[in-house]
């Protein structure tokens, strides 16, 4: 029991003297470094033919890395040009019989002039209008009725067309095209294997700026704003490393304390969670943990 006591007391001997080294010092704020998750899904279904990522990869923006199967959706379009082909050849002998008929139309039109002419000069009769009349009636009725049995042809053809460029808008999107600059977290297929709409392919993210998200008390609220520059810590081989950081985000709203970080009679207060944007070195990884040190506070530790 005696000796018990001695180690106890020698520990916390221990433990005020290193806190006398220290001076005593305490962050305005502990968390973890985050960064903007995207997962890239695929857009088709098929085969993926090609797939060249690898996790750790750093992508650039728009970079093709792989494809899915478009032979169906080719095979299909050619089907949809064909089909065009046979309707735009039935569509044409409709417009060759109107062509036809306009041209008959013009005809009986400068008949029906001269005629006119003719009456004035007291050369024509009331009859040869009357004849030229009704054969100009005749010809528009008959282009009219040839013209609604070309209706259903000529809007199957739109039809075609719109299945057409949904085809090349499927094959345009069996491209995987990466849409940020980043780096790959996760992998979640391989090539030769069959993917469908909206399986994840792949997680990026960009860490070039690394997002370290802290609780602040209700107190420490008033010292702090948007784009103020902070002094930001994390574990090192022998002390802390220190970065600069500036504030890009700051709760609207107060919520409880994360249970995982605070003690238990903290974890009843309420905090408001702040958003401080580091730049990577390439040491900062998601999840780290880390210190957040306002500027205004005693940093003998830097």
């Amino acid at each position: 029991m005696k000796h018990t006591n001695y180690i106890l007391a020698l520990t916390i001997i221990s433990t005020s003297f290193l806190s006398c080294g220290n001076n005593n010092d305490k962050a305005d704020g502990y968390g973890n470094f985050e960064a903007t998750e995207i997962t890239i899904s695929a857009e088709n279904n098929g085969k993926l033919m090609q797939f060249d990522i690898n996790e750790g990869d750093q992508l650039e923006v728009s970079k093709l890395i792989g494809y899915i199967d478009t032979i169906p959706l080719a095979l299909k379009r050619e089907q949809l040009e064909v089909a065009k082909s046979v309707i735009s050849s039935k569509s044409k002998g409709v417009l060759s019989q109107i062509a036809v008929l306009n041209s008959k139309l013009k005809t009986a039109k400068i008949n029906k002039l001269r005629t006119e002419n003719l009456i004035k000069d007291n050369a024509g009769t009331q009859k040869q209008w009357d004849d030229v009349s009704g054969e100009i009636d005749v010809i528009k009725n008959q282009i009219r009725s040839i013209e609604i049995q070309n209706a259903p042809v000529v809007n199957e053809l739109k039809s075609i067309d719109v299945q057409v460029k949904q085809i090349d808008d499927q094959i345009q999107k069996s491209k995987i095209i990466n849409p940020v600059n980043g780096t790959v977290l996760t992998k979640y297929a391989e090539p030769n294997e069959i993917t469908a709409f909206g399986k994840p392919l792949y997680k990026i993210a960009d860490l070039s700026t690394m997002h370290l998200r802290v609780y602040i008390s209700e107190t420490q609220l008033a010292t702090i704003k948007i784009g103020q520059e902070v002094t930001v810590k994390i574990d090192d081989a022998e002390d802390m490393k220190t970065y600069k950081g500036t504030i890009s985000w700051i709760a609207s709203e107060a919520e409880f304390t994360p249970k995982i970080i605070q003690t238990k009679e903290e974890r009843v207060a309420l905090v408001y969670a702040v958003k401080v944007d580091v730049i990577n070195d390439g040491s900062l990884k998601i999840g780290m943990p880390a210190e957040l040190w306002l500027n205004n506070s005693n940093n003998n530790n830097q």
